[in-house]
């Protein structure tokens, strides 16, 4: 009975470690400028404890953590950290969107920013709902009939 018990718990909370993906931002061309993260980004579903991870050379980018208007205006915020090994790899530990920039330059400007959803890897991904059906309307009703 006890491995039934550990076998269930295994099973039931393993499978977000077992299976976290590492991603590379941007693929091959890494982070840097000239890349649309907007569209890298599409069809990728990130959960919590996957990894994103951003290669870059050191010294000419950098990563920062930002909200929603420091996304939208490329404002890095105090205190928040400035990722600089050229090699910044961060775990997705809470579900909820998720802001990235370029602090150098105008590299955030000129596209160099990155936003995710990250999924709780308990809970299901949520789909869109299909439009309902159409109604007919209005129902035709029977002609009299003239054998009556």
């Amino acid at each position: 009975m006890a491995q039934k018990f550990i076998l269930f718990i295994a099973i039931t909370f393993f499978p977000a470690i077992v299976l976290a993906t590492n991603y590379i931002v941007g693929d091959e061309m890494g982070w840097t400028v000239g890349v649309s993260y907007e569209d890298w980004a599409e069809g990728k579903t990130f959960f919590v404890g996957d990894t994103i991870t951003f290669n870059y050379h050191q010294g000419q980018h950098n990563v920062v953590k930002v909200d929603g208007k420091g996304f939208q205006s490329c404002q890095e915020e105090p205190n928040n950290g400035i990722l600089t090994t050229g090699a910044d790899a961060i775990t997705l530990a809470t579900p909820g969107n998720k802001w990235y920039i370029c602090s150098f330059g105008y590299h955030c400007e000129s596209g160099q920013k990155l936003k995710i959803t990250v999924y709780d890897s308990m809970a299901p991904i949520p789909t869109p709902t299909p439009p309902p059906a159409p109604m007919p309307w209005p129902i035709p009703e029977p002609a009299p009939s003239p054998w009556y």
